[in-house]
């Protein structure tokens, strides 16, 4: 299997895929998918804070799709038409950051042949983006804190004060609070970013979108890689759905890549999974969500349950309603008002 760490450009361009269905009037969430009850909570609660101008720090493991949402809030928000600058502050040498950062004047250090304009001062009056915050130094850390208070800077080499109106988005997938106790994260800081908390799910928690993206990365990619793969098997899909994913969409989006562009043609079967992955999927058909630490809604597992098996039946039978409600032995009219219910639609 694909290293689950890295991602293609193309793979990733696969990952901006199309709205959710409740929200697809929204082209604030165009290039999301999520139709998960966990995804349309956080697509609400983007709704509601991103004009706020508040603070927002986005929690998740690498691969969920923190930028998207990061983007997304930027696009909500009336600062929609003005900059979003995105830097990973984990990708970036701690002795280049404050520079890429602040800016640095001609001459600031060995190297600075030219004046550079600095992240913050090229996003004024839109958004920042902080990739991977947690990873930053503590001395960084300190300067971080003072634009957050003072919004205001001074460039690298510089003793001037630049002020700057921007909009902070932080992302990691580390547990602050646990840095924090550990002392690798400044406390003030920490206390700045946390305003309003965004924790993305796992795919492995939200495993009823993953036939969602299957469809389209087959899609997507049958347009850019000039392939005629159909669609892909029930057995196949169902190692899929149990997979443990803990590369998450990042992971998904490299496997589809690699069996679409083997494949070739034809549908995708359990023959062209991974040996690993089809020796890891557990007997059992049935994909039970993982309970975690805080418990489990049941009423909610069964509802993404009955939501995912409804969704297979109608792309089973091309979303021909009464053969599906056939799969399922139930009335057409009972299956026609789940659809309504779970908003199901049928992906382009």
């Amino acid at each position: 299997m694909q290293d689950a760490a890295t991602i293609t450009d193309s793979a990733k361009a696969l990952i901006e895929l199309d709205s959710a269905p409740d929200l697809g009037k929204s082209s604030a969430f165009e290039g999301i998918v999520g139709e998960s009850t966990t995804m349309q909570e956080i697509f609400r609660l983007v709704e509601r804070v991103a004009d706020s101008d508040s603070t927002i720090l986005i929690n998740g493991e690498t691969g969920t799709g923190k930028g998207l949402i990061a983007h997304a809030i930027h696009k909500q928000s009336y600062r929609k038409d003005q900059p979003f600058v995105s830097i990973n502050c984990g990708a970036i040498p701690e002795n280049l950051l404050e520079s890429e950062l602040f800016g640095h004047l001609k001459g600031a250090f060995t190297g600075a042949t030219a004046n550079k304009v600095g992240k913050f001062e090229a996003a004024n009056g839109g958004t920042i983006f902080l990739d991977e915050i947690g990873d930053m130094s503590q001395d960084l850390q300190v300067k971080i804190l003072k634009v957050l208070e003072e919004r205001c800077f001074e460039p690298v080499g510089g003793c001037k004060t630049v002020s700057v109106n921007v909009r902070i988005v932080a992302a990691t997938h580390r547990d602050l609070e646990e840095e924090v106790q550990k002392g690798n994260f400044r406390e003030d800081l920490f206390y700045r970013l946390f305003v309003i908390p965004i924790k993305l799910p796992s795919l492995r928690q939200r495993r009823s979108d993953i036939p969602h993206f299957v469809t389209h990365f087959l899609d997507c990619l049958n347009r850019t890689k000039k392939t005629r793969v159909t669609s892909i098997s029930d057995d196949a899909l169902n190692v899929l759905m149990q997979h443990a994913w803990p590369g998450n969409v990042r992971e998904l989006a490299n496997l589809m890549e690699r069996m679409v562009v083997i494949k070739g043609q034809g549908e995708i079967d359990l023959d062209d999974l991974p040996e690993k992955m089809k020796n890891d999927a557990p007997a059992s058909s049935f994909c039970a969500p993982e309970i975690t630490g805080d418990g489990l809604c049941l009423n909610t597992a069964v509802s993404e349950f009955e939501k995912r098996l409804i969704y297979q039946s109608l792309e089973k039978t091309k979303w021909v309603k009464n053969r599906a409600a056939q799969l399922l032995q139930v009335k057409r009219t009972t299956l026609v008002e789940k659809i309504k219910r779970y908003e199901l639609q049928k992906c382009a």
